[in-house]
């Protein structure tokens, strides 16, 4: 039966699981006592939630305080081996796959290199389908109790009814590949579990806006630095974060050929893969048969020798020159949208680290008007190089938490995904 705002009981009992499992999670452990004013249920409601996800093996009991004068009160915690989430970062050079209990604790993993294929559909297709059986082989989990498997992939992704999650990744030379549909074809996993879909932007500034550099922050960009670079918009209007095609503002008419076909990207003056053509272009010592990340050491290494050796003033300049214009694109995301924090993560990002940060600020806040300026901070992330795969795992959690903590029932062979209602009603920060 449907109340007046058309919510039924049913609706009412899976919002209060949800409350609960999301403040146990963020917040915990908690004893019921302290749920009630945290989910802002009744102490009868309290209990008859908890006792059910007990029931469900979600919730657990982890020792107890002492109250004030009266019997210790039960401190409750959410159960890490209650459910499993496997995270898929397709990167610029090796697609990762991790195995997560519930509480993002990894289990196992698997990692594919990514060389002159690259990002041959078929390739990313079994290298995905590989990894999710190599970690649940070592792991020794059955695949019928997973959640369901996240996957961050570069590009823009959109759901439709007859094909799923579909990519467009100008980028990598993906028009409307149909991945979910691919990936569902010969799965691993059975039909109960999903496959959910997104920029990998996105599922990294999620990852650090929920456990990362970003708790706390109701206005934050987080920008992936890799062979090329990205970002996620999260504000009060987009809580659940927005990809944003950062990578392919115009910073200069006429400028040096992108990779998406275009002139002038930001992407291609400040993604990894620009900075190390333009030092062999300038006559530096990029080392031959050698994938991007390993000459980027090689080019940081010139830059900054160790020991009595001189710096490369070409691998220097190079470096700088990607500073400034990373910062003056920083500078137009300080500008568009005056966020508190700015986060750099992404395996470049990462790798170039603090000694690259104080330039790169330096610049965003020479470039940025000088109010909105004052008010952000530009550091890097916090999760390391897992960040998209946690962020991936978030999604089939968040689904999770959407569904009052119940797993997926038998649905249409493409249904527009539940986690994305989810991460717009997550926890606070």
């Amino acid at each position: 039966m449907a109340g007046r705002n058309g919510r039924t009981v049913r609706d009412l009992r899976r919002a209060n699981r949800t409350a609960v499992l999301q403040r146990l999670y963020f917040d915990g452990p908690l004893s019921r006592f302290e749920l009630g004013p945290a989910t802002g249920l009744s102490s009868g409601s309290v209990s008859n939630v908890v006792a059910d996800l007990v029931a469900d093996g979600l919730v657990e009991e982890a020792g107890s305080v002492d109250s004030d004068g009266g019997r210790p009160r039960t401190l409750l915690r959410v159960a890490p081996a209650s459910g499993h989430m496997i995270g898929v970062d397709v990167g610029e050079t090796r697609v990762r796959v991790e195995l997560f209990d519930l509480t993002l604790t990894e289990l196992a993993r698997a990692e594919r290199p990514l060389a002159q294929q690259r990002y041959d559909v078929d390739v990313i297709v079994g290298h995905i389908r590989d990894g999710i059986a190599e970690v649940l082989a070592a792991a020794g989990l059955p695949a019928e109790r997973l959640l369901g498997a996240g996957i961050g992939v570069p590009g823009i992704v959109e759901h439709s009814a007859d094909q799923g999650a579909v990519v467009h990744g100008q980028t990598i030379g993906w028009d409307a590949v149909p991945l979910e549909a691919r990936l569902r074809a010969g799965s691993p996993l059975p039909d109960t579990v999903p496959y959910l879909i997104d920029n990998g932007a996105k599922t990294l500034g999620q990852a650090e806006m929920w456990f990362g550099a970003g708790r706390g922050a109701r206005n934050a960009v987080v920008v992936l630095f890799g062979s090329g670079v990205g970002a996620s918009l999260v504000t009060p209007d987009v809580e659940q974060g927005r990809a944003v095609e950062w990578g392919h503002l115009t910073v200069r008419v006429r400028g040096r050929r992108c990779r998406c076909g275009a002139l002038g990207c930001l992407e291609a003056y400040a993604g990894a893969e620009s900075l190390l053509a333009r030092w062999r272009e300038e006559g530096g010592r990029v080392p031959e048969g050698t994938d991007e990340e390993t000459a980027l050491t090689a080019l940081l290494a010139a830059a900054h020798p160790s020991g009595d050796e001189s710096a490369d003033p070409v691998a220097l300049a190079v470096l700088e020159e990607t500073a400034e214009y990373l910062g003056a694109g920083l500078s137009d995301l300080i500008n568009l949208f005056q966020p508190e924090r700015i986060l750099i993560g992404g395996w470049a990002g990462l790798q170039l680290g603090t000694r690259f940060l104080p330039a790169v600020r330096r610049h965003a806040v020479s470039y940025a008007l000088r109010h909105p300026a004052r008010k952000v901070t530009v550091d890097l992330g916090r999760l390391g190089p897992d960040a998209v795969t946690v962020g991936a795992a978030i999604l089939p959690l968040a689904d999770f938490f959407a569904r009052g903590g119940r797993r997926p029932e038998p649905a249409p062979e493409y249904p527009v995904p539940a986690w994305r209602t989810a991460l717009e009603e997550r926890a606070p920060h």
